[in-house]
């Protein structure tokens, strides 16, 4: 028979010193918890025959099953993909200044809804407003929780139990399922297509527009692109048939560039006719070569109401930021759906933060996704040789840098390839699938990309103090 009186009762367990610091990190239940887990495991051992160091491996099993337990689903990796906008990773990385702003409001009370001047109730929604006009050009701000948020609540305040009209060749679907058709369903306005996939034409808007027109919409296609006999109005246009029939222009730009450098440049109030190919050529100049259209330019053009992203191009927090002139901007503020759609105070906190960068001319050098998105191929060569010579200080690993793209990521300017150096890593006896996986589970994790039967990482997307911190977890494997 075992002598399962070697196994300690719980309360003798819980006086050793490595369970006390368990009970000290975890909490009294849930250690309590595990123990009785790996006590029982210990009897079923010692009841198959198993000669084991029985309070040893309670203890160590105790441990190993906390750590998993307490273990946050949400944590820091390290993007190596060289796509600089991932959506699957978080999309746009703070800057250190709105970072410092989250934590500064974070820590205690604020004035989210409170007028420290008057002191009353205040409203929340005029926080950023200021900054966003001022950096826009438009007349009124309005920010919500992302920019499907944004697009929902513009169409339910402008349009609901009337029609929008939205070119065929604009109805596009976003990650996660996101439809422009199904959006305008659930606001409660009805859709009218006009023109075709590949052709729109100002005359087709005009000749849609009846009695029930509320709306006309327009859709910034910035997850694909569409080439050859293509055709697509001016906005200038659709501005001057909304103001001949009286009807209000909206623009969902999606990815929200606020800056005429290194993000793009004010590419349309055009036609649309700017190809984002990229060459993909490495050289040592800067990658300014993503043309979505402005804010600042589509406000100027004179629609009534723009949207966009926060955590896309412009490098900020997810939001919806929604700019135009007073009157729609208003309506919007008004609806009811502008509660559910609120965001919180450390969401303005990063966003006012983000936009004070920009206002103040830093953004190219202190927004991550800015900085990552002008960074130059020989800066990005500098460090890849410096990663690749620390990691061949390592017995049995390769490293060779080579010619590569990045891609902006999140929707934004498909078909744009960011010239880049890539530093392409080999072990001895293992293949790139087993690395890649071994990468992933480092603390922290290290996601990287495969090509052509080639682990490479692409320090575009490797915040630069991270480099170390590559290196180390390589080492370890």
């Amino acid at each position: 028979m075992p002598d399962f009186s070697v196994i300690p009762s719980i309360e003798q367990l819980r006086q050793r010193p490595a369970v006390r610091a368990l009970e000290a990190r975890f909490g009294a239940a849930a250690t309590v918890g595990a123990l009785r887990a790996a006590a029982a495991e210990a009897r079923r051992a010692l009841a198959s025959g198993a000669d084991a160091e029985v309070v040893g491996a309670i203890e160590q099993a105790a441990a190993t099953q906390l750590a998993a337990a307490f273990r946050p689903s949400l944590a820091l990796v390290i993007n190596a993909t060289g796509v600089v906008i991932h959506t699957n990773l978080g999309r746009a990385p703070l800057s250190a200044a709105a970072i410092e702003r989250v934590a500064d409001v974070a820590r205690g009370y604020s004035s989210l809804e409170y007028d420290v001047d008057r002191g009353v109730r205040g409203r929340r929604d005029v926080h950023a407003e200021g900054l966003i006009c001022r950096l826009t050009g438009a007349e009124a701000a309005v920010v919500v929780n992302n920019n499907a948020a944004a697009t929902m609540i513009v169409l339910a305040a402008l349009a609901a139990g009337r029609e929008v009209i939205v070119s065929r060749g604009e109805l596009v679907e976003i990650g996660g399922g996101f439809r422009v058709p199904d959006v305008m369903a659930q606001s409660g306005a009805t859709l009218r297509e006009v023109g075709t996939t590949n052709k729109t034409r100002a005359a087709d808007y005009a000749a849609a527009i009846t009695e029930k027109t509320a709306l006309i919409l327009r859709v910034h296609p910035s997850n694909f692109t569409i080439e050859g006999f293509t055709e697509r109005p001016h906005l200038a246009e659709l501005v001057a048939i909304g103001k001949k029939f009286n009807i209000p222009v909206a623009e969902d730009l999606g990815s929200g560039n606020v800056s005429d450098t290194g993000s793009g440049t004010a590419s349309d109030t055009g036609s649309d006719t700017v190809s984002d190919t990229g060459s993909g050529t490495v050289s040592d100049t800067r990658s300014d070569t993503v043309s979505d259209p402005t804010v600042g330019a589509t406000i100027a053009a004179g629609v009534d109401v723009c949207c966009f992203s926060g955590d896309k191009l412009l490098g900020g927090p997810q939001a919806g930021i929604i700019v135009g002139r007073q009157a729609p901007i208003d309506r919007i503020r008004k609806h009811p759906l502008m509660r559910a759609l609120r965001v919180d105070k450390m969401t303005y906190a990063a966003l006012e933060a983000t936009l004070a960068e920009y206002v103040a001319g830093r953004a190219r050098t202190t927004v991550p996704v800015q900085r990552m998105l002008t960074m130059t191929a020989a800066e990005i060569r500098a460090r890849a040789d410096a990663v690749a010579n620390a990691i061949r200080g390592n017995h049995g690993w390769r490293a060779d840098v080579v010619k590569g793209a990045s891609a902006v990521g999140g929707g934004s300017a498909p078909g744009v390839e960011l010239a880049t150096w890539l530093v392409a890593i080999d072990k001895a006896g293992e293949s790139p699938d087993g690395l890649e996986a071994a990468l992933r589970r480092q603390t922290p994790p290290i996601i990287a990309r495969i090509e052509r039967d080639r682990l490479l990482l692409d320090l575009r997307t490797v915040l630069p103090e991270q480099d170390s911190a590559l290196v180390a977890c390589i080492a370890r494997l």
